[in-house]
């Protein structure tokens, strides 16, 4: 019986081949897996490589083994005058060989269930990876990942946001993850990748596993820095308290009131939820009401449940504006402030659009260093180091807000809280949105914030702060 097992195994090319695979592919997993146990670091394509790569390639060899044995089988069986040979083997357990070579095939088998549950367990934990995620797809990818760094949530991994927990959305992921496969290999996906995701898992399902709504927050001091135009760079201090509320007692309060689980809010929009056509909102009690922007269109668009993504609609990936993120250079010391109208210029000279990072990077420097050796000769040479430095910083901001090979831009991804770079609140609480009695939402400031202090030098709030 095992004579013709292996005959049939080894007298046919396709069950030598499929040997040879699999041993092939085993002997690469075990050799990849202890290097990486060992501490070789290969990027996010060694996790791939050895965890889904040869594993399906180890799969492949162990299937070609019976189908090359099959089909040697029913060759003989149909050649004029060959060896008549029975498909099946037939196994006797009485005899002490069958039994021996039963306990090898059944361990063999035990293994080879062994690699693959191994190997498909460290599979799923490599494409939930942030590795995965942002580098395996460099190119697509390198703005998120990158703005996924510098973010608050950098230490949440991808999958804990854009998959949650559950069976149901790893599958829908992975479906989906097929896809991007496919136009990532025929280079088949937008430039930039278009927002909002309206396939993303609601809010209440990922957002809330750390977020709490309901919690009472309460108000929050919120202090910005920003730098006139001016020869001097004239700083000025805005103060806000932002009434970032939450649930008190039974009822809530301030910015927060919009998930209050007491209400329900509905909107109509387009597809980039920017514009706002339609608000219906429902009390506690159950009534409702309807704000309609009358010029809107009466098809089309999408509703939607209000939650947490459709103010923080960049959590994770948010790209500054050029002033704001000069303004933190600034205060942070990595501009020096001294240098005369380097807020101005650093502005005029960030703010544009370079074919590369390298490109830019040379641009800036060049044109900031002759800014001073046209205007300012003795800065120029006296503090060259400085002008160095703050052109390096320049560098490095447009490095990682633009992205020229994927076509984002300074604004291509506005941010919709507040309202200083896209309308933001402004989408509900203006004056186009009106009941049928003609009933506009609230668009009473002191809801969500109070100003103590609007871009003035040495604000007295800051004296009381820090006396």
């Amino acid at each position: 019986m095992f004579k013709n097992f292996l005959a049939s195994i080894t007298h046919n090319r396709m069950s030598l081949v499929g040997t040879a695979i699999a041993i092939m592919g085993l002997v690469l997993i075990i050799s990849l897996f202890v290097m990486e146990q060992l501490g070789f670091e290969g990027g996010p394509y060694l996790g791939i490589l050895t965890y889904l790569v040869l594993p399906m390639i180890f799969v492949t060899g162990l299937i070609l083994i019976p189908i090359g044995a099959v089909l040697y089988r029913r060759r003989l069986r149909r050649t004029p005058g060959g060896q008549s040979t029975p498909l099946m083997p037939i196994f006797d357990l009485n005899q002490p060989k069958t039994r021996h070579w039963m306990m090898v095939f059944v361990a063999a088998t035990m293994l080879n269930i062994v690699i693959v549950a191994g190997a498909t367990y460290k599979g799923v934990e490599v494409m939930e990876s942030v590795e995965f995620c942002g580098m395996a797809c460099h190119s697509v990818m390198e703005p998120e990942h990158t703005a996924y760094q510098r973010s608050s949530h950098s230490r949440v991994s991808c999958a804990e946001c854009h998959i949650g927990p559950g069976a149901d959305w790893f599958v829908k992921s992975k479906l989906d993850g097929a896809w991007q496969l496919v136009a990532v290999a025929f280079d088949l996906y937008p430039r930039p990748i278009p927002t909002p995701l309206h396939a993303l898992r609601p809010a209440r399902e990922t957002c809330e596993q750390c977020h709490w709504p309901t919690r009472f927050v309460g108000d929050r001091l919120k202090i910005k820095t920003h730098y006139e135009e001016d020869e001097t760079n004239t700083e000025l201090t805005t103060a806000l308290l932002l009434r970032v509320g939450g649930e008190a007692g039974r009822k809530s309060s301030g910015i927060h009131w919009h998930v209050d689980r007491g209400v329900s809010i509905r909107y109509r929009s387009d597809e980039t939820r920017a514009e706002v056509y339609e608000v219906e909102y429902t009390n506690e009690d159950g009534d409702v009401k309807l704000y309609k922007d009358r010029k809107a269109p009466e098809e089309g668009g999408s509703w939607r449940a209000m939650d947490c993504v459709d103010c923080h609609n960049r959590p994770s990936h948010n790209y500054q504006p050029p002033g704001s993120e000069i303004d933190i250079a600034m205060r942070d010391g990595l501009i020096d402030k001294t240098l005369p109208y380097v807020r101005r210029e650093a502005l005029r000279i960030i703010d544009a659009e370079y074919a590369s990072h390298e490109e830019a990077r040379e641009v800036i420097t060049a044109e900031l260093n002759q800014y001073y050796r046209d205007n300012y000769p003795d800065v120029a040479d006296a503090r060259a180091d400085d002008i160095s430095a703050a052109a390096m910083t320049l560098g490095d901001i447009y490095s990682v807000n633009v992205f020229p090979q994927m076509k984002v831009w300074w604004n291509t991804y506005p941010e919709h809280i507040g309202h200083e770079t896209s309308e933001g609140c402004f989408r509900c609480h203006g004056k186009r949105l009106r009941t049928a009695e003609r009933e506009t939402i609230s668009r009473d400031c002191d809801v969500c914030h109070s100003i103590l202090a609007e871009r003035e030098e040495n604000p007295e709030i800051l004296t009381q702060l820090n006396p």
